[in-house]
């Protein structure tokens, strides 16, 4: 009896456990955005840099490097992924000596308990769990076997439409891959910050030139046209 209850006791704290992880809030977001824009329209994104710092520095930096410009997604794989290939050998432009720098900058595995889910940014690797440089996916779909094996690193915000248009291009498989029949192009980059973009300060500022502007205009009146 005593054994009996013991483990009823353990599957309950298992349960419980799962069940707390299930319910584990998101990340937060930092507030810098990229946005990628493609041949078949714009993907923007935001980054987890609580969870994954390393990551995030690195490859926010070859984007404002403009590392990822001219590059493709070499794999589109329905319901899966679509992998943006290796900015070293995936450009069709030729790379500064900065931007090859960077890009050639293997990253620490900074696995999470974040899962992979549809809109998902994890990093490519080889076998080896700190070889990641470049190359990253954006989840089309759920795919918990990657948990803990690929570093999470933010998430798309904005151009689900534009995922499903890839998931839609023709593919070829070559091996584990499926790749597109054409080359999606990543046309150019660009990024801002939403704390920026909000403009709260430039308003403030704003108004209390109106108010003082508006101050100015009635003293003038009253002075000429009293």
């Amino acid at each position: 009896m005593g054994n009996t209850r013991i483990s009823i006791f353990i599957l309950a704290c298992v349960t419980l456990l799962s069940l707390v992880k299930a319910l584990s809030p998101e990340p937060e977001l930092g507030s810098a955005r990229v946005v990628f824009q493609t041949s078949y329209g714009d993907i923007e994104f935001g980054f987890y840099p609580t969870v994954a710092p390393k990551t995030v520095d690195h490859i926010f930096k070859l984007v404002r490097l403009g590392g990822y410009n001219t590059n493709h997604f070499f794999r589109v794989d329905k319901g899966f992924v679509a992998q943006v290939a290796d900015v070293a050998s995936g450009r069709s432009a030729p790379m500064n000596e900065e931007q090859r720098k960077e890009a050639e900058k293997t990253i620490v595995g900074e696995f999470s308990d974040v899962k992979h889910v549809r809109g998902t940014l994890s990093m490519g690797r080889y076998e080896d769990p700190n070889s990641a440089q470049s190359s990253f996916s954006m989840l089309l779909g759920d795919a918990p076997h990657l948990d803990r094996q690929y570093a999470v690193f933010g998430k798309v915000t904005k151009g689900d439409e534009t995922l499903r248009k890839l998931e839609e291009v023709p593919t070829r498989r070559e091996g584990i891959f499926v790749m597109p029949t054409e080359r999606i192009t990543i046309l150019s980059t660009y990024y801002y910050d939403t704390k920026m973009e909000s403009c709260e300060e430039e308003r403030s500022v704003l108004k209390r030139r109106l108010e003082a502007s508006f101050v100015e205009v009635e003293r003038q009146r009253m002075k000429c046209f009293p």
